[in-house]
């Protein structure tokens, strides 16, 4: 599976939320993989899901064919999980 974390620029704090991510996929063994990318190139993005803020999630609903979910603190691992569990939940029931 291929997601995308998203940031404005696509080079900041998009990097930390999939170091967290990458961090998350491999405690849970799921085998995935992550890339960093700006706001704009994630519209019409070619992956499984994408990962990004609150305020740039909103940004992107209504433009992006692939669920979105928001990261309110990157670097906690534990809610980053939670995120990601609720996405592999919502994966199996499509």
């Amino acid at each position: 599976m291929k997601i995308f974390a998203v940031c404005g620029f696509g080079c900041g704090s998009s990097m930390i939320l999939k170091m967290s991510l990458d961090r998350v996929c491999k405690q849970m063994d799921v085998a995935c993989e992550v890339e960093t990318t700006d706001i704009n190139s994630a519209r019409g993005a070619q992956c499984d899901a994408i990962f990004t803020s609150a305020e740039l999630a909103g940004e992107l609903k209504g433009s992006c064919t692939v669920p979105i979910y928001s990261v309110k603190k990157y670097m906690d691992l534990a809610e980053v999980k939670e995120v990601f569990e609720k996405f592999l939940s919502d994966m199996k029931g499509v």
